[in-house]
């Protein structure tokens, strides 16, 4: 081999030979960084100028082998969470077997999307649903799980198939989860995309998915492999070095007062931690995990991290049940117990003048407390990537009725608008181990809108698991409920009875352009008086990226004229009265509006600077499967294509949920009251930059079927109360 390709060799090789020699053991358990901390000092850079253009797309499959990534900015695209959840705003069947629609074949509809997207992650309660048919493109591929042929008898081992398909460990199942079928399997479509269940007893389940700009070509599917990036990042051992070579590392001891904060590390320059450890003798661990991790990023007025060391760790207590020294063994974190407690963080975390990072003591003294940060210049543009957010909230008593709020951009922090994702949340949901409390909900809000971009179906199937992990602990790459007792009895201490849980986003990140409001349900419907404590992971650049343009109040009559609305089919101006669709109880709300089923044209004008937009409808839900084609008209006469703009289903849905496994569905039809409802669409910067105004034509293309086969399908149209444009713009930092 040549001289260099042996130095290469070397530079990979080094870390693993330092790390034999000192006896640390496995990295993902908390070892020192992979590093030389003599050989450079961390001095930072110059900022970068900032960015003229958004940077290029980090989602879906990409962003596995792109997760140093992280932080950056995602203009023009976004990702949403659908479930089987109970429409009324219940909690029937344990939020499960709430299916779209019934196809002829008996199957069963959760899912069902048109455009170019990725499907980015699926979660399933066990092998519940399986078979299930994965329609991509209009080709038909059925997915199957191990216990299947038996569901009455499971197998231990069981895996998905086809294998080549859902390779371990980007698919695993329940015996590894302790109660749930995940598959992280990035799935790209450039028509659509639908989920069946063939068999519907128990079948609950949520389905993150990303969407593109029309025109946007996706990596295709294939029944072989995903990229190999993903096995990588979510094996439970991984070989891919989170530090790189090249890192500069700085290294000491502190002593943490029992009050009052200790200045861990002052960092200069334009720089990203790449890894961020501490430890300290192992009876102090507790006490580390109970004081409190501040970052401060560019002198900012307020920190961006403030939350209980242990809980940014995403571990609520330091008690190893399993035994084999991993308390948290996720990519992003890791905690392990032996002769010394240790906690690492791989979450990239870029800065662009200066890091002040400080422990806060929590009422004990704690002595030689180790710590460590690596880090790499940074070269990312202020305006094309996000500090790292920890927020912080100890709910105390919830209140009875309401929602938990995790987070608030547009309170937390100060308040101001945010550019940026969505990426996770660690948190403890009981110091009683009462598990019940996991059917709560969570609800994610994104930008103002009405109706929450995600809504699932239950706390731990968010965290991973189901049927409350049978009080079993477990931690992997990106889900975990790694600390608490099945119940008060077989707890060993008090601190012992306390539950925590994580989940963390990668591929299936959440952006969002100026707000991100997250919540979470505490029991079935707001009502566990458990003490809930939350970390909610989120990168942000200050300013928005997603700014109101321009908007259309349909029945308005002279709003209407201002924005040149016709619509030679539409009907007379209707008001409706109502509550908001999923988005849990609520005050009723009264919108005027039309429906139609030919063609409205209108115009909204646009920040000429624009790259790309986002329109959102506010429509009644009532109307089943609406469905219409978009055409823009940029000011020069010519139409161009601009996709199709299809919400499947309706408030009358198909609830299923026969007693047995291999029961025939029991299809009821239901129906919700909460008929208002928000829905998006994106154009891309090719068809709104440029210009200060466009036209655009909706033609009505609805999907005419039965909500089950059978049924008449009844009449249909397209329901319009307003429109709002909202323009893609970089930051104004």
């Amino acid at each position: 081999r040549s001289a260099s390709t042996m130095a290469a060799m070397w530079r990979r090789c080094l870390p693993a030979i330092a790390l034999f020699a000192a006896g640390c053991g496995d990295d993902r358990a908390g070892a020192p960084a992979p590093v030389d901390a003599g050989r450079c000092t961390i001095v930072g850079r110059p900022a970068t100028a900032p960015a003229a253009a958004p940077p290029p797309y980090v989602l879906g499959g990409a962003a596995y082998a792109g997760w140093a990534d992280w932080p950056r900015l995602q203009l023009g695209v976004r990702a949403y969470l659908r479930s089987t959840y109970d429409r009324t705003g219940g909690n029937r069947g344990a939020d499960a077997s709430g299916f779209l629609h019934q196809r002829a074949d008996q199957s069963l509809v959760p899912l069902d999307v048109e455009g170019p997207g990725e499907l980015v992650f699926v979660r399933h309660n066990h092998w519940h649903g399986s078979p299930w048919h994965y329609r991509v493109d209009d080709r038909d591929t059925i997915v199957t799980e191990s216990s299947t042929a038996d569901p009455l008898h499971p197998v231990i081992d069981a895996r998905f198939e086809p294998a080549a398909a859902f390779p371990w460990p980007v698919a695993i199942t329940w015996a590894s989860t302790r109660g749930a079928d995940l598959s992280w399997v990035p799935i790209g479509f450039t028509r659509g995309l639908s989920l069946a269940y063939q068999r519907s007893h128990y079948g609950t389940g949520y389905f993150i998915f990303d969407r593109y700009p029309h025109g946007t070509t996706p990596a295709p599917w294939s029944a072989t492999a995903p990229p190999p990036a993903a096995a990588a990042v979510l094996a439970p051992s991984t070989t891919i070095e989170r530090v790189p070579a090249d890192a500069c590392a700085e290294t000491g001891t502190i002593d943490v007062p029992a009050d009052g904060a200790v200045v861990v590390a002052d960092l200069p320059g334009a720089t990203t931690i790449r890894a961020l450890r501490f430890r300290v003798a192992a009876a102090d661990g507790a006490a580390l995990a109970a004081a409190r991790l501040r970052i401060t990023w560019d002198d900012r007025a307020a920190p961006s991290i403030d939350a209980s060391l242990g809980l940014f760790f995403a571990t609520g207590s330091m008690i190893d049940r399993d035994g084999d020294g991993r308390i948290v063994d996720s990519f992003p974190m890791t905690v392990s117990l032996g002769a010394e407690a240790r906690f690492a963080s791989y979450l990239p975390m870029p800065f662009w003048s200066r890091a002040r990072i400080e422990l806060v003591g929590a009422g004990a003294a704690i002595a030689d407390v180790g710590w460590e940060i690596a880090a790499v210049p940074n070269t990312e543009p202020r305006n094309a990537a996000g500090y790292l957010h920890a927020t912080y909230v100890d709910h105390g008593v919830p209140t009875p009725g309401a929602d938990l709020v995790l987070l608030d951009t547009a309170v937390d922090e100060g308040g101001q608008p945010w550019c940026g994702a969505f990426i996770g949340t660690a948190f403890t949901f009981s110091d009683r181990a009462a598990l019940w409390t996991l059917e709560g909900d969570p609800r994610m809000f994104f930008d103002d809108a009405h109706t929450p971009q995600g809504y699932g179906t239950g706390t731990e199937e968010w965290a991973g698991g189901g049927d409350y992990w049978g009080g079993q602990t477990m931690t992997m790459a990106m889900v975990g409920h790694p600390v608490g007792a099945p119940s008060v009895a077989a707890a060993t201490s008090v601190e012992d009875q306390r539950q925590s849980a994580y989940r963390f986003l990668l591929a299936d990140r959440m952006p969002f352009g100026a707000r991100a409001r997250i919540q979470l349900e505490h029991g079935p419907v707001d009502d566990a008086p458990e003490h809930y404590r939350t970390v909610s992971y989120w990168y942000g650049a200050p300013g928005a990226c997603l700014v109101p343009a321009d908007a259309l109040d349909v029945g308005d009559l002279a709003d209407e004229l201002a924005h040149g609305y016709t619509s030679p089919t539409a009907s007379a101006v209707t008001t409706l009265t109502s509550t908001w669709d999923a988005a849990g109880p609520g005050p009723t709300t009264t919108a005027d509006g039309r429906t139609m089923t030919g063609t409205s044209e209108f115009q909204l004008a646009l920040p000429p600077d624009n790259h790309g937009v986002l329109l959102r409808r506010t429509l009644d839900y009532a109307w089943p499967d609406q469905r219409a084609t978009v055409a823009i008209d940029r000011g020069d006469g010519v139409w161009r294509d601009a996709g199709v703009w299809y919400l499947a289903g309706a408030t009358t849905y198909v609830y299923s949920n026969p007693p047995g496994e291999l029961d025939a569905p029991t299809p009821e039809l239901v129906t919700s009251p909460h008929r208002l409802r928000d829905d998006e669409f994106l154009l891309g910067a090719d068809l709104t930059a440029g210009v200060d105004h466009i036209r655009i034509r909706i033609t009505s293309a609805p999907v005419v079927r039965p909500r089950r086969p059978g049924d008449p399908p009844g009449p249909r149209a397209w329901s319009e109360l307003g429109y709002q444009a909202f323009a893609y713009v970089l930051p104004q930092l």
